[in-house]
Order: structure tokens, then C-alpha cells, then sequence
């Protein structure tokens, strides 16, 4: 599979905002499922609070900066982060999201926005495995559309937004461990597909403790370090030549 990554003339913010979904979902296919497979999951809070910015380098060059916040809300959880990516010789692309969680992981709620030369954005709603989607683009009408996933508890991994990592960390089963595969939404792309995560027990990178995690495709994987507990401290994208930090 190729890399757009390495696409000649290509803008380098545009490869950034599309690095995702190429890493993620080229080949991978929608969980199956039926609203009547849903089962209800138990309300264990799984999250923390948790606030911070992460650097975000290609081929060692900072190009990127996202800020985000993770908090309790009226008994559900709240995650909001915004990116400003600044490349050389594009114009500057702002990335802004918001999601609602119940306390055990679950996705309530996504609504998104880009802006570049234009703005676009999308509200969704989740409902025992049901994303409802309304997409709106500037200059178009709004676009639904409902994916069904079979379960609650879905992964969302957009485009540019690193600290979903900091969600996915928190919802796999440390304690059980080992693989664990989840049905996975890239909501700018409007495109579904499965993850897997496997934990890759503590690691060393220059000369600081983490435990990690791998997210995997067949043929393509991202690293997640965290501290001891479990927060988001560092990401690797080996094939895209992308490090996230945070500061």
C-alpha cells in the first residue's frame, strides 16, 4: 500500500489531515452487526481527568499543535480537543472536536469542525451501536447517514485529533490484557473499520519509563506510550515518520 505521505506535490497539511485514515482503513471493513446484537455495557467509569498539549512532528519537524481537555459532565465525560496545523507553504488548517462519553467508554455523541478555505463539520449521535450522522459541508447540502456497528463501545480515531489515543488507552481491558479488537469510526472521512491493541508491556525511549500499546492494522501499526497511569505521553507512526509529544 502506498503512503500519501510521500505523494510528490502533495501540501503537507493536506497530508497530515489524511494520515489516519491511510494508516487505518484503507482495508479494513465495518464490524458486522445488527441493532439487536446490542447489549447494554456496565457503567464502570474507565476515565480520569486529564488536560494537555502534544507536539506534533513529521520527519522531525514540528508542523503541528493540539490541546485538549478530558473531563467529567452531568455524569457522562467530555473530551475536546483542537489542532492548528501551520505548514510551509499552505495555508493554516484548524481542527476542533468535542465527544461524549458514558462513564464505561462508550461514544454519546462526535460533532466535528475544519477550517481551512472552507468550513465543514458533522454532528453524530450514538444509540445501541447506531452512529446517526449529519454532515455539512459549506457550500453543499447536509449530507445522513447511519453506520451500524453492533455494539456500543466504538473507537473514534479522527483525522489529526491524537489525544483519542488518550481515550482508546483508557477504554482497553488492562486488566484483562492482550489483543483486543474494536469496531473503529474516522468520522472526517465518514469511514468505519476494526482496530486491534495489544499491549507491548513497559518501554524505554531516550531514557524515560512507558507502558505501551500497539493499535494495528494488518499491515500498518501506530505506538502508544504512557505513563504509569495511563495517560498519553507520547505516539509513534513509524511508516508516516509522525512522533506525537506532549509537552
Amino acid at each position: 500500500m502506498k503512503s500519501l505521505f510521500r505523494r510528490p506535490g502533495l501540501p503537507l497539511a493536506a497530508m497530515l489531515l489524511m494520515a489516519l485514515a491511510i494508516l487505518f482503513f484503507l482495508q479494513t471493513q465495518p464490524a458486522p452487526g445488527t441493532p439487536g446484537n446490542y447489549a447494554p455495557s456496565p457503567q464502570a467509569a474507565v476515565f480520569v481527568p486529564d488536560r494537555g498539549k502534544l507536539r506534533i512532528l513529521l520527519d522531525g519537524q514540528p508542523v503541528a499543535a493540539e490541546e485538549f481537555e478530558l473531563s467529567p459532565s452531568s455524569g457522562s465525560w467530555t473530551a475536546h480537543g483542537s489542532v492548528e496545523i501551520k505548514a510551509a507553504n499552505a495555508a493554516p488548517v484548524r481542527v476542533s472536536a468535542t465527544m461524549r462519553l458514558a462513564p464505561d467508554g462508550a461514544p454519546q455523541s462526535y460533532e466535528w469542525t475544519s477550517q481551512a478555505e472552507k468550513k465543514n463539520g458533522a454532528h453524530i449521535l450514538f444509540e445501541k451501536g447506531v452512529a446517526k450522522i449529519t454532515l455539512e459541508m459549506q457550500g453543499a447540502r447536509p449530507f445522513q447517514q447511519e453506520m451500524n456497528f453492533g455494539t456500543p463501545k466504538v473507537a473514534i480515531l479522527d483525522n489529526n485529533l491524537y489525544h483519542h489515543y488518550a481515550i482508546l488507552a483508557r477504554v482497553y481491558d488492562w486488566s484483562k490484557g492482550g489483543s483486543q479488537t474494536f469496531p473503529v469510526l474516522i468520522p472526517q472521512d465518514l469511514t468505519p473499520g476494526s482496530i486491534t491493541v495489544d499491549s507491548t508491556g513497559a518501554q524505554t525511549i531516550e531514557g524515560k519509563s512507558y507502558v505501551g500499546l500497539r493499535v494495528s492494522t494488518p499491515d500498518l501499526e501506530v505506538l502508544v506510550f504512557l505513563d504509569a497511569g495511563h495517560r498519553l505521553m507520547r505516539l509513534d507512526v513509524p511508516a508516516a515518520k509522525v512522533i506525537v509529544v506532549r509537552e
